[in-house]
């Protein structure tokens, strides 16, 4: 699978069944609603792409590439789509990018877990 940010392949991959790929229908315009009859109609904006991934625990060298690799405003992200069936780049912007300090090794490395984030397209 490839997996790309500002055209280089991404720092790690997301964890076994860490990467969710949803297509989101936007704000439906005023003109959506029921009618007195329960019909409904609809007055979709736009068709986007979310994509969530969720990483393993990583070594700090690696989280620091990933997390600088997803810090600008804007991204060009290139990912499998379900819907086309075939590798797209689209622009998304980032949301929030926990991360959990998982240990220290002995030789005193740290690991950071619990990192994941969303990619919505812009």
């Amino acid at each position: 699978m490839e997996l790309k940010i500002n055209g280089e392949e991404i720092a790690a991959y997301p964890a076994p069944e860490g990467l969710t790929i949803t297509t989101l229908d936007l704000d439906d315009g005023e003109a959506s609603g029921r009618t007195t009859d329960g019909t409904m109609s609809r007055s979709r904006i736009a068709v986007k792409r979310q994509i969530q991934m969720q990483f393993s625990a990583l070594p700090w060298a690696t989280a620091s590439a990933l997390l600088r690799q997803v810090e600008d405003e804007f991204v060009n992200a290139t990912y499998p789509d379900p819907v086309t069936g075939k590798y797209e780049t689209k622009s998304f912007y980032v949301g929030d990018r926990p991360a959990l300090v998982a240990l220290e090794d002995l030789d005193g490395s740290l690991w950071w877990s619990g990192i994941q984030f969303t990619l919505t397209e812009q």
